[in-house]
């Protein structure tokens, strides 16, 4: 079954320490904590590493976030992996299922969610397949 899921989600980013490794290297490490809202009824808790460059408008992050909750009143749940770019303002994100990562009705789930802020709200499109 093929469908997609849409609607707005709040976020709560926290900085939080880096390894003693990655001390000096310039990267922030952050938590995630999300409240989703519309087709996708769920929370979710993650992690994300960030690096900004000098030249404005040019960034990168990757996150991994555990999403539990229900998707088109399906209940499971399933692992986001983020990667995203954006050089001097032009964004490039993916955003995928983690493959087998689907629990109880969501077993099984694979697709690909995007985002996109406007006016400083944030709202998701989520295509994505259930057996």
């Amino acid at each position: 079954m093929k469908a997609t899921a849409s609607g707005r989600f709040d976020v709560k980013l926290a900085p939080e320490p880096l390894s003693e490794a990655a001390a000096d290297s310039g990267l922030g490490r952050l938590s995630l904590d999300k409240r989703f809202h519309g087709d996708l009824d769920a929370v979710s808790q993650g992690e994300m590493l960030s690096f900004r460059s000098a030249e404005p408008g040019s960034a990168g992050y990757v996150a991994m976030e555990r999403v539990q909750g229900s998707l088109h009143g399906r209940k499971g749940g399933f692992v986001l992996q983020h990667s995203a770019t954006m050089t001097r303002g032009e964004a490039e994100q993916t955003i995928m299922v983690t493959p087998d990562s689907g629990t109880g009705e969501l077993s099984g789930i694979s697709g690909r969610l995007r985002i996109t802020i406007t006016a400083g709200e944030h709202f998701y499109d989520f295509d994505y397949t259930l057996p």
